[in-house]
């Protein structure tokens, strides 16, 4: 029994493959360690071959150099779209971190084996609760098939536009610090005028030693009105989830 596979199609099946494990292996939560290098493998392979209708012919590459080219360039084109999508997905976690700040709780930095990144406790909090909204909403699906949709706008072996990428990166960035000090902005009003009152308690009671009450305080305070920027989180992973898509398909030539 002989078993015969064109060649073409499964050439152009394996660049879709690279441009996808390339784009997943920066995108949380698919980036994690949690998720086995295997897996993204067999779940790139996946996703290659539903998203083969939507790939126009394309010219396969016949030589070892143009072959290795174009593995670069999809590559290229698939980390491009990951640091993009996984700048705005870490806003909601950057929004945690600044409440650390705020509340104190940043000295309780702890590393995180599964991210290899130092995370603090209502970063790390934040994050998985955006993990959550994202799965429980479906908005994982929306993205991966944002991420689909840009064979058919940026065909395999073709070139990324630098200009368009460059100008969709400085949008992701200032709605990464924008959006993150939106969802932290209650929390910040009310540390902050907890450190006011604390600081006029000082000037009313000298003797009194502000640093032994400001941090127990504070704790105290974070941890009973955390909750305050919780209602604002599965409108922001909706947002969120909207310009990642948005995002991808601007940088693949389509209207962003």
């Amino acid at each position: 029994m002989t078993l015969t596979i064109a060649g073409a199609p499964a050439v152009g099946l394996l660049l879709a493959s690279v441009r996808i494990v390339a784009w997943l292996s920066l995108v949380p939560p698919f980036s994690s360690r949690a998720v086995p290098l295997m897996a993204k493998v067999v779940l790139s392979v996946a996703l290659a071959i539903a998203a083969a209708p939507l790939m126009p012919d394309i010219t396969v590459p016949t030589t070892t150099p143009e072959l290795v080219l174009a593995v670069l360039n999809e590559v290229l084109v698939g980390a491009a779209m990951g640091f993009v999508t996984y700048v705005l997905f870490a806003t909601i976690a950057s929004a945690g971190s600044i409440i650390d700040v705020f509340g104190g709780f940043s000295l309780a930095q702890g590393f995180d084996p599964l991210g290899l990144t130092m995370n603090t406790v209502m970063g790390k909090l934040h994050q998985m609760l955006a993990t959550v909204l994202l799965f429980a909403s479906g908005g994982h699906l929306l993205v991966l098939g944002g991420l689909l949709k840009t064979f058919d706008m940026l065909p395999v072996g073709a070139a990324l536009d630098l200009g368009s990428g460059v100008s969709v990166l400085n949008r992701a960035f200032g709605v990464f610090f924008v959006s993150a000090v939106q969802i932290a902005l209650p929390m910040i009003a009310v540390l902050f005028i907890a450190d006011l009152g604390l600081a006029l308690m000082t000037k009313v009671a000298p003797q009194l030693n502000a640093i032994n009450v400001m941090f127990p305080a504070k704790i105290g305070l974070t941890l009973l009105l955390v909750g305050l920027s919780f209602p604002v989180l599965p409108g922001a992973v909706e947002r969120l989830v909207e310009l990642a898509m948005d995002a991808t398909a601007a940088m693949a030539g389509g209207e962003g």
